[in-house]
């Protein structure tokens, strides 16, 4: 049974909803259960809530169908993860056999189908019918004892709460499954004698499911050159109508070949990922081969249609914002590749000035781009088009990857991307202005006894709950930086997880 009347944001995704019972009760019971049970999963998928398809599954009473239907979420294409509540008492042995071959993340839904008790009508019926409160206790017991990693929400499916707990839940487990069949394309090495964007690609792909590999830049560069004249005007001229383009750029302008050939890159890129399968890439200035001009316009337009992105080669990057794309599609809100660059550390809160080269995502712009052309100091080419913008105020965070060698680690800092102090005008790259937590000289002092990265996904798209269950689905270390964050707690905090790392791994 299908609950979602609505169009989704993952279509083609599903979450399957599963119900634990016994024949113990008789049919009639049974046939209770069932018709609760598909109205909890109704309300689930209802409109404004889970953005995931909810498919309802018939009542599991023994352990052959717990088994059989766990192994058919384990091997499908379409269910990203799995929902499961006890409505009434199921032995949790019978869940055993499925719960060892489920390789789907689990969230463990406490909830009953009555939201408040009839008291003057309760009777022995009622309470056979309506045994959630132990019934999840008996499951959550075998959980345990099997070392299930799951997410466990408690309250009735129509609190906000809940709900909100769920949505988290449901984007990270359709973040986890982009992860797992992630193709990322890297145009030429990384930046040369740079520690942090190298990394155990083996170790990533069998840690997340990313498949990284190189290609020589002349392969992106063929493709560029079979680009029509008739594609790159076509393409140009839709700039113009999205983008407030300077006039050296529009037909006729002086610089008018530069926009055109920034044309030439966003199609013969989108040509060359699309005919791959890639959903990530990676450029380095300092490895263009043919190219012109170091691709900015292209990446930005490229990043703003989901595809994840690193420069320099840093393809950890690049993985970690198509993941993080993917989990804020449908939500309010931008993702885009980031680097710290420089502090405003006074007077008034110190403030944290974040950009890159060309590479920033409009999706966190808060107005519409200027398209402009302007010089590059490395790479050695042409002067690249780039889209220029200050980023939208308002909460956000900021995630790096890091590989530790033993380990990968998730740094997130939570922040509030503000508007800069005064104009920019001689700054000609889009940039983002933000206040971290719970200070720019704690959040600074922690992010770098973690060894986190300096490149970055921001997003207003994704919260820290989203994230979280992200990491956990992967069993990959996080590491929060938030309002209530001290270094000192935190350098216990990485002690503490190096010691369980090195336990796990032993083990």
């Amino acid at each position: 049974m299908d609950t979602h009347t609505h169009a989704s944001p993952y279509p083609g995704r599903e979450i399957w909803f599963l119900t634990g019972s016994q024949g113990l009760y008789g049919d009639d019971i049974l046939h209770q259960v069932a018709d609760q049970s598909q109205s909890i999963a109704e309300i689930l998928g209802g409109p404004g809530k889970i953005p995931v398809r909810i498919v309802w599954k018939p009542v599991l009473t023994d352990a052959d169908a717990i088994r059989r239907l766990c192994q058919e979420a384990s091997t499908s294409d379409t269910c990203v993860g799995v929902i499961v509540w006890m409505h009434t008492f199921s032995p949790a042995k019978m869940w055993i056999a499925g719960l060892s071959v489920l390789d789907r993340p689990l969230l463990h839904l406490h909830t009953q189908y009555n939201l408040s008790l009839p008291w003057p009508s309760i009777d022995m019926d009622f309470m056979n019918l309506n045994q959630a409160a132990h019934g999840d206790r008996e499951f959550g017991h075998i959980e345990s004892r099997l070392h299930i990693d799951r997410k466990i929400v408690a309250g009735h499916a129509t609190d906000p709460r809940v709900i909100r707990r769920v949505v988290a839940w449901a984007r990270a487990a359709v973040g986890r499954h982009a992860s797992r069949t992630l193709r990322l394309a890297r145009f030429g090495d990384n930046m040369r004698d740079v520690a942090v964007t190298e990394g155990d690609k083996v170790e990533a792909q069998l840690r997340f499911g990313y498949s990284v590999n190189t290609y020589a830049v002349n392969d992106l560069v063929a493709v560029v050159d079979e680009v029509t004249d008739k594609e790159a005007t076509q393409l140009a001229a839709e700039y113009v109508e999205l983008f407030d383009v300077v006039p050296a750029l529009r037909p006729g302008g002086i610089r008018h070949d530069s926009l055109l050939y920034a044309a030439r890159q966003e199609i013969g890129l989108r040509a060359f990922l699309t005919g791959g399968g890639f959903t990530a890439f990676t450029t380095n200035f300092e490895d263009l081969g043919g190219l012109r001009q170091l691709p900015g316009l292209a990446v930005q337009r490229l990043m703003a249609d989901g595809y994840g992105f690193g420069g320099e080669g840093d393809w950890k990057t690049s993985a970690l914002l198509r993941t993080m794309k993917v989990m804020g599609t449908g939500h309010p809100g931008g993702t885009s590749f980031m680097e710290d660059y420089t502090y405003h550390l006074g007077p008034g809160t110190p403030r944290i000035l974040g950009a890159h080269m060309l590479e920033v995502c409009p999706t966190i712009a808060a107005e519409r781009p200027r398209c402009e052309i302007h010089p590059l100091s490395i790479g050695g080419r042409e002067d690249p088009v780039r889209l220029v913008f200050d980023a939208a105020p308002g909460p956000a965070i900021v995630v790096g990857l890091s590989d530790l060698g033993d380990r990968f680690r998730l740094t997130a800092n939570e922040v509030d991307v503000v508007g800069p102090s005064e104009p920019l005008p001689q700054l000609p790259v889009a940039r983002a202005v933000w206040k971290p937590r719970p200070s720019l000289a704690e959040s600074a002092e922690s992010w770098l006894l973690a060894g986190a990265p300096h490149h970055t996904v921001l997003s207003s798209a994704v919260d820290t709950e989203t994230l979280t269950d992200y990491a956990n689905m992967t069993g990959v270390e996080l590491l929060t930086i938030g309002a209530e964050t001290t270094v000192e707690h935190l350098a216990k905090e990485l002690r503490w997880n190096a010691a369980y790392h090195r336990l796990a791994q032993a083990l």
